[in-house]
């Protein structure tokens, strides 16, 4: 069943080519030719360290029993709550500034507008204030989409860029065109680590942060990349997920709770109206 999944997968995400988007680049290699950044030029070493390599391939090999199936269950609830395909592709600036397709869960509405979200990132990055989401009354979202954004789980098609090289476990978000169209030159540094799926930012604060606070975070990556900071990133994010998934959970067990304390005193009050009117009774009969 695992080897007809992976195969499914491989063969679904194999045939998709980067062909009309231009490749990026950093400053670093304009500069060498004395020019401003182009967002056009082509980077030849983009290729990603050898042994991140290696240490992405053996993770994904080892958990291919939990990853894969959980991929199908979540494929499988989309198509269920939402028409539409489940997947969601978009470009995005990878390492050494390459562009390439993003693949992720589609947790909006089909053909929803994306103006709002841009210009909602382009107000985080000017006023560098805590980059919360807008999922808490985005009427975008689709039924159950909150609840995958919160646990990452719409980021699990991004094992299948990594499979393809684009990406790897571990390492910073990868930004938009747009996004990256805004940044400053020392902004860009943050694309001299491959990007990931989990990362440095994502578990330590995440979207209590401010634009320059993650910034630094994926520069700090970027100069010290090594296994056994990447074991311990990947290992602080079973925790992180777990924790976001709990206070996401959080304001619904309150509301139940709520809904459980009224209930309880509507049970008291037809309680003691019940014994306030036997008693009643009893008075009556005696006179």
């Amino acid at each position: 069943m695992l080897m007809l999944g992976t195969a499914f997968f491989v063969e679904k995400f194999r045939g998709i080519h980067l062909d009309g988007f231009a490749p990026h680049t950093t400053d670093q290699a304009m500069r060498a030719n004395g020019g401003e950044p182009d967002p056009t030029a082509i980077l030849l070493d983009a290729c990603i360290p050898r042994w991140k390599r290696f240490f992405d391939l053996v993770i994904l090999t080892c958990t291919v029993w939990i990853w894969l199936p959980l991929t199908l269950l979540v494929m499988c609830m989309i198509k269920l709550t939402s028409p539409g395909p489940a997947f969601y592709r978009q470009p995005r600036i990878g390492y050494r500034g390459k562009q390439f397709l993003i693949f992720k869960f589609r947790t909006m509405r089909l053909h929803a507008e994306t103006r709002t979200h841009e210009e909602y990132l382009e107000k985080l990055i000017v006023n560098d204030i805590p980059m919360t989401k807008l999922d808490a009354m985005d009427p975008r979202v689709i039924p159950g989409g909150r609840f995958l954004r919160a646990a990452g789980l719409d980021e699990l098609p991004q094992i299948f860029n990594v499979l393809r090289g684009e990406m790897s476990l571990v390492g910073p978000r990868p930004c938009t065109v747009n996004e990256f169209q805004c940044y400053q030159p020392g902004h860009r540094d943050r694309v001299n680590a491959p990007p990931g799926i989990t990362g440095f930012w994502q578990v330590n604060g995440k979207n209590r942060t401010t634009f320059r606070e993650m910034i630094a975070m994926d520069i700090f990556y970027a100069k010290n990349m090594s296994l056994s900071l990447d074991l311990k990133i990947i290992w602080k994010t079973i925790f992180v997920v777990v924790r976001q998934a709990v206070e996401l959970s959080a304001p619904v067990l309150a509301q139940s709770q709520a809904s459980n304390r009224i209930l309880e005193s509507v049970s008291v009050t037809v309680s003691d109206y019940e014994c306030s009117r036997r008693a009643s009774s009893k008075i009556s009969s005696s006179k």
